[in-house]
């Protein structure tokens, strides 16, 4: 007996009526997802692809605009980390500039993005916590809407962690799996 893909269309159907049990030669889409879920491939519409490209260009303009900032007044950075508290103010204000220039190559190759984005996260949390906590409520209250917006910005980078860098313009560095 030919195998059924060998032989012509309306022969198929008419002589080789299907076998219970037996195996198909071209997978269905339910096998082809389930393929793609074991060797974690993603299959992305249009739509998909473009909200997560729009969603990285966004992120990496934040992280930019805030690291521009910074190297146009490293001083200044300085002296409002100075203000804080914080030991050091000119050296955190430089690992601060490298840590988001880092992010902005992530969100816009792709590379390392799953651990970069999780460490944004925790630093997203931290600043909000470090220059806008409770204790600057007190002085001015739009000091607790600064606070509150780093927390859909930290959501936002613990979803991009997760869901990594999508599959289109993404170079594959990073943690298995994801970029």
């Amino acid at each position: 007996i030919a195998p059924s893909h060998l032989l012509p269309q309306g022969e198929k159907e008419k002589n080789f009526p299907p076998l219970v049990g037996t195996i198909a030669l071209r997978p269905s889409l339910e096998h082809i997802n389930r393929f793609n879920r074991r060797t974690n491939v993603e299959t992305q519409s249009t739509w998909q692809t473009v909200a997560i490209l729009i969603a990285r260009l966004i992120f990496a303009a934040m992280f930019a605009m805030g690291v521009a900032f910074k190297f146009m007044d490293m001083g200044a950075t300085a002296g409002y980390i100075a203000a804080a508290g914080f030991p050091f103010p000119l050296f955190l204000a430089w690992c601060a500039a490298i840590l988001e220039t880092l992010l902005v190559i992530a969100f816009l190759t792709g590379a390392f993005m799953t651990p970069l984005a999780l460490i944004g996260a925790v630093y997203v949390v931290f600043l909000g916590f470090a220059f806008h906590g409770p204790s600057h409520w007190a002085g001015n209250q739009a000091e607790f809407g600064a606070f509150m917006s780093h927390f859909p910005f930290a959501a936002g980078l613990l979803f991009a962690a997760v869901h990594g860098a999508g599959s289109v313009l993404a170079v594959r560095q990073g943690w298995p799996g994801k970029a």
